[in-house]
């Protein structure tokens, strides 16, 4: 048997391959930017093409750097969640490009089902709120558009899935059609108590079940690889949404344990146990995780759309920075934000707003303000709704005691300290910081008794800690003026 799994982690904005040893030790890694197209005013698409070329081309790479498929005992899938693809079954090909998560088109339709009265059943059922965020929504607005043919979906000729399904699709040469359950738990269409798709969410958004892959867990044999792809049959024995994923990479696998991960957007999800929770302030109700050897549980999470677009966006539209690294500096020399808040509503405000006509601003621009007072104004929103997203589950019942971070924006500790000042709690920082794909392969190693859930939630990841210690007074100041900045970012 091998002594790697390999990871898949195909994200927003690239996909990545990385392999791990038994040690949990990543040994080789290849990543290739996936390309964004904005068709439209709060559009995103990616072509499925591109992103099945680019994660088996980035998996090979990795496999070689390793020594051969033959030091590969599995792979795991990490992946962007409710971001939606139809292909036809014969070919392989998709019939449109892929609808990501971020796009907003199907707002409307939300609106319509709101107004008649549908969101609170939709919640009952899915755990889910009527968002153009999710990905029902968009499958439905790509059949009423005629985007996809309804006749050849009800007949089973198209396939429907979440990029999970795609790249399993892929990789086992359309032998297997299945959906982790963490990513199902993210269309509106499973009822979330059972974990089967749910009839009355498919006839409420028109769904031709025809079109639905297979529910399965998190870890478990969900196929193998089709031979010609890697030199020779390899079991995926694990495949997960990144934001679980990164759950289950930090170590919350005990009720009451949480991660908030801070990529392309931000999302702080926190382990509810078997209990499935029930959110009056406007959070998600999801599977947290189902490991395959009989650990699982439910989540609660709030979604931030915009968190290191915010960086990017000061980098490649602005200019204000070269590199990601130059915010740190900027916002150490800015001193104070000068008053300027910047609330990044690119493609409309996540929880526990729901505005998905939101706009973004950067409001109280005075001649003194300069771009180092911009840039701190990015950095800072991160923190901002993060504390928006913690009152919100202290309210629901779910307090979070701690702060466990991941993600790219995270090796910035003038950041970090931010965080634990506006928060009020500590903040926890492991050293390896991959934790979405780290996650991936935990659950692909419980599969082949490498390690057991009770061991993977008692390693100890290495933590620095950022502990509060504004003033009071300056903290209450600054969170008034993001609340008077956000309420005119949402109209």
């Amino acid at each position: 048997m091998g002594a790697h799994v390999l990871v898949i982690d195909e994200g927003t904005t690239s996909t990545r391959a990385i392999a791990y040893d038994r040690a949990f030790r990543e040994t080789a890694s290849n990543a290739r930017e996936i390309e964004l197209h904005f068709p439209r005013e709060g559009w995103v698409e990616q072509d499925g093409a591109e992103i099945w070329a680019a994660s088996l081309d980035v998996a090979r790479r990795t496999v070689a750097r390793t020594g051969g498929v033959d030091t590969i005992a599995a792979i795991a899938i990490a992946n962007q969640r409710e971001t939606t693809l139809v292909w036809e079954r014969a070919s392989g090909r998709p019939v449109a490009n892929a609808i990501v998560w971020q796009d907003r088109r199907s707002a409307a339709l939300c609106e319509a089902l709101t107004g008649a009265g549908q969101a609170s059943r939709v919640q009952a059922v899915s755990g889910l709120l009527v968002d153009p965020y999710f990905s029902a929504t968009k499958l439905a607005w790509m059949l009423e558009e005629g985007l996809i043919d309804r006749a050849a979906a009800e007949a089973g000729e198209l396939a429907f899935g979440t990029v999970d399904s795609w790249l399993i699709w892929k990789l086992t040469g359309g032998a297997r059609h299945v959906i982790d359950v963490t990513n199902a738990s993210r269309t509106l269409l499973m009822d979330l108590e059972s974990a089967n798709w749910s009839r009355e969410m498919l006839d409420l958004f028109a769904i031709p079940p025809a079109m639905l892959p297979e529910i399965v867990s998190s870890g478990g044999a969900l196929g193998e690889t089709a031979p010609h792809l890697f030199g020779k049959p390899v079991p995926i024995l694990s495949a997960i949404g990144d934001q679980q994923a990164a759950l289950v990479g930090q170590g919350c696998l005990q009720p009451g344990t949480a991660k908030i991960t801070y990529g392309t957007g931000a999302f702080l999800v926190a382990n509810t146990g078997g209990q499935r929770p029930s959110s009056t302030h406007r959070l998600l109700a999801t599977k947290g995780y189902d490991t395959g050897t009989g650990a699982a549980a439910f989540a609660l999470e709030g979604s931030i759309f915009n968190a290191g677009t915010v960086v990017k966006w000061l980098r490649d539209e602005l200019g204000l920075i070269s590199q990601a690294a130059d915010t740190e500096a900027l916002a150490r020399e800015a001193g104070t934000n000068a008053g300027v808040y910047f609330v990044p509503a690119f493609t409309g405000l996540g929880a526990p707003h729901w505005k998905a006509g939101a706009r973004g601003e950067i409001t109280g621009l005075t001649r003194g303000a300069r771009a180092a007072h911009i840039v701190r104004a990015g950095l800072e929103a991160a923190a901002y709704q993060t504390r928006d997203l913690v009152d919100a589950f202290a309210a629901d019942g779910a307090p979070v005691e701690r702060l466990r971070v991941d993600g790219g924006m995270v090796d910035n500790d003038w950041l970090m300290q931010f965080l634990a000042d506006i928060c009020e709690r500590d903040v926890e920082r492991p050293a390896y910081r991959e934790m979405t794909a780290l996650g991936a392969a935990a659950l692909a190693a419980m599969q082949l008794g490498w390690v057991t859930p009770e061991d993977w939630a008692a390693r100890d990841p290495g933590l620095t800690r950022f502990s509060p210690r504004m003033d009071p007074e300056e903290r209450a100041a600054l969170l008034a003026g993001w609340a008077r900045a956000v309420a005119k970012a949402a109209g």
